[in-house]
């Protein structure tokens, strides 16, 4: 499995042709304490960079947005009843959504982990 990240602040898990993408550590540490999130529903076609998700914390609501484009194959409905768990686990349980990627190659722009380290660094 790869993983891959968006100046945004989105990391994508690539297995195969489905993605499972949430947000960075950086990003639910800026966000603080995460008290809503809405994920896309199951079949929605997203471009990449299109708004896919909101995440509300205490400070802000934010946008999720697409990593690649493609199908929303499952939204991780348990963060409608725990959303805390994008800050107790976001690159891990705290996932957004799944999605099916319709062209790959759109992987190709995107970050690896030592890049987005890189990048994290310099804000």
């Amino acid at each position: 499995m790869s993983r891959y990240f968006t100046e945004d602040h989105e990391w994508i898990d690539v297995d195969g042709d489905t993605g499972t993408v949430g947000i960075s550590d950086y990003a639910q540490g800026q966000l603080g304490d995460i008290v809503f999130v809405e994920v896309p529903d199951e079949g929605r076609q997203l471009t990449k960079g299109d708004e896919a998700a909101v995440v509300e914390s205490v400070k802000a609501a934010s946008d999720v947005y697409s990593p690649v484009s493609g199908n929303v194959v499952e939204g991780n409905a348990a963060l409608a009843d725990d959303p805390s768990l994008v800050n107790s686990d976001p690159e891990g349980e705290g996932w957004f959504f799944r999605i099916q990627l319709s062209d790959p190659s759109e992987l190709e722009e995107l970050m690896d982990e030592a890049a987005y380290e890189a990048f994290v660094a310099k804000l």
